[in-house]
């Protein structure tokens, strides 16, 4: 098996050359794709659907303050809310996908973001956008959050972990693609209501796909996992709050879990508490129209997913601390440039900005997921829920005191320039993680299916 593709094929039954009058052709070979690879598909497809809606708080700050006159850090306390909750819910989102299965958790998440978008549409008060945006999407987003992704690679993948790892973590990138420069539109001609109500359909138009298509454990369908042999799907594992809070405390003890939570806090206090959420007020403070930003946001979503990709197809290969140190460092770097770049027109400057910090993105999830597995085995997918746990609470305080700041310095520069620095400290975090037990990267030849 080649890409994901089984080939069978029928043994010749008779000499060459000595084919009887009268007998049948040879049956063509058939070529199969593994069931691991349709899963994958629904699983990227569900991350778009539920992604949706962080394409919209960056866009409705404005609109919202100049509307309601709420304070930019009352609504950035609102979507700090929805960042913390999205982290916090993952570890027990796929301690609750062990009880209850992927399918059912996914769909009462994809319910639940667009019940908050929804009833956003008639909210008159600073304490609804806390509730709409903070509790309901947040908790539902964070059940389809990366641990979502590792429970799916985990559970169907053996080899191509890391290509498959950074191809859902992508999906969330192409969501962005997709809605960041429609949201902007549906604002700018139409208001920030309508944009609500789309993020809302978004989310209820995946789950049929998710009740038919996705399945919980490759036994299901009789199958091996992806690379790997055939095991029984185990049962039902109870007690999912407990067991969360059990393997939280266990791997709190260990240093490596540490330096992966600290050092992801400043990835997402530097990418969904930063440049998602205040980007484009940022780039509108500097006269730049709200399409023309939210544009340069949606290009960071496209090569957001050829570097994720291409850093899964590197974790395959190369040592992940190396991969978070150099990411970090130069995500850094490329900070402390960009308020000498913001400027009323996109300049190539700022185009070349947009294409290194898309590449940059969520290239550290990879290396961040599979040192979780080399460290934590069959509890990696759960110590995963809370690193990323730690990467919401960074984006959150960082969507909070951003608001702040601009409210009190009139700029974002002071932001940029500690985000940078908090990114050198990240970089000198990932070296410090020692290697730990187990994984070792599959062949790349490996993948044949039972």
């Amino acid at each position: 098996m080649l890409g994901g593709v089984t080939q069978t094929i029928e043994p010749a039954t008779r000499d060459e050359g000595a084919e009887a009058p009268g007998a049948r052709a040879p049956r063509p070979t058939r070529f199969r794709v593994h069931r691991a690879w349709i899963v994958a598909a629904v699983a990227f497809v569900t991350i778009i659907g539920g992604a949706a809606f962080n394409a919209l708080p960056g866009l409705l700050i404005d609109p919202l303050h100049e509307e309601f006159d709420w304070s930019r850090g009352q609504i950035g306390l609102a979507v700090s809310i929805d960042m913390a909750l999205y982290g916090l819910s993952a570890p027990f989102a796929a301690a609750l996908m062990d009880r209850f299965g992927i399918r059912r958790v996914v769909v009462a998440a994809l319910t639940a973001v667009a019940a908050g978008a929804l009833a956003s549409v008639w909210m008159t008060a600073a304490w609804q956008l806390m509730i709409y945006w903070g509790l309901l999407v947040g908790l539902g987003t964070g059940a389809m959050a990366m641990s979502f992704s590792a429970t799916v690679t985990n559970r169907w993948f053996v080899a191509r972990r890391g290509l498959v790892t950074g191809i859902l973590t992508a999906a969330g990138a192409s969501g962005q693609l997709v809605f960041l420069p429609l949201c902007a539109w549906i604002v700018d001609r139409h208001g920030w209501r309508p944009a609500s109500v789309t993020v809302a359909v978004a989310a209820l138009v995946v789950v049929p796909f998710v009740w038919l298509l996705l399945r919980d454990h490759p036994a299901d369908v009789g199958l091996a996992p992806y690379g790997g042999t055939y095991a029984e799907k185990p049962a039902p594992a109870r007690g999912a709050a407990r067991r969360t809070l059990r393997v939280l405390f266990d791997a709190a003890r260990t240093g490596p879990f540490w330096l992966l939570a600290g050092s992801f806090a400043i990835c997402g206090a530097s990418t969904n508490g930063l440049i998602r959420t205040h980007f484009v007020p940022s780039a509108h403070d500097h006269h730049m129209p709200i399409t023309a930003a939210a544009s340069l946001l949606a290009v960071i979503g496209i090569f957001d997913i050829i570097g994720t990709v291409f850093s899964g197809w590197l974790t395959d290969r190369f040592d992940a601390r190396r991969l978070l140190a150099v990411y970090y460092a130069l995500r850094g770097i490329s900070l402390l440039f960009l308020p000498m770049l913001l400027q009323p027109t996109v300049e190539p400057p700022m185009v070349f900005f947009i294409v290194f910090y898309g590449l940059d993105w969520v290239a550290t999830v990879p290396p961040t997921l599979a040192l979780c597995r080399e460290q934590y085995g069959d509890d990696s997918a759960i110590v995963f829920g809370w690193v990323l746990a730690s990467h919401q609470v960074g984006a959150a305080l960082v969507a909070f005191l951003g608001g702040v700041a601009r409210d009190h310095f009139g700029s974002y520069d002071v932001v940029w320039y500690t985000a940078g620095a908090l990114c050198a400290t990240a970089a000198l975090m990932a070296l410090l993680i020692h290697r730990g037990g187990s994984e070792e990267p599959a062949p790349a030849g490996e993948g044949l299916t039972r």
